[in-house]
């Protein structure tokens, strides 16, 4: 099991910018701030996705699950409205599985990021 993933950014505000909005609608939000450091985590309170002020990490994949198809949706919308790269619309993915529904942004450094979810339509 992980327990968190940090990614490196060149911009700390604008990079939070980005993921504040592109994760509010999967439920994760900014739970820690500090001056080189952003953590997002859930109701829970414990942060499980970083971000840190350091050299940026390129290339990356993170794939964060979505409750059902209308937040994926919601996520990949979100994501393109606060400055992602659109890297595939929301929709069925077949060839990993008859249920797997996801959408893809790039972030301001590269980095791919998911929403998908598992559950039939």
């Amino acid at each position: 099991m992980i327990d968190h993933v940090v990614l490196g950014v060149h911009h700390l505000d604008d990079s939070r910018h980005f993921y504040e909005h592109a994760l509010r609608p999967l439920g994760i939000k900014v739970v820690v701030q500090e001056a080189k450091l952003v953590g997002f985590g859930d109701d829970s309170g414990k942060p499980f996705f970083w971000l840190a002020l350091r050299e940026p990490s390129h290339r990356v994949h993170v794939a964060f699950t979505a409750a059902d198809r209308a937040a994926v949706d919601a996520f990949h919308a979100a994501a393109l409205h606060a400055g992602g790269v659109d890297n595939g619309p929301p929709g069925p993915r077949p060839e990993y599985h008859e249920n797997y529904y996801a959408a893809f942004a790039f972030d301001a450094d590269g980095n791919n990021i998911e929403a998908v979810c598992h559950r039939p339509a």
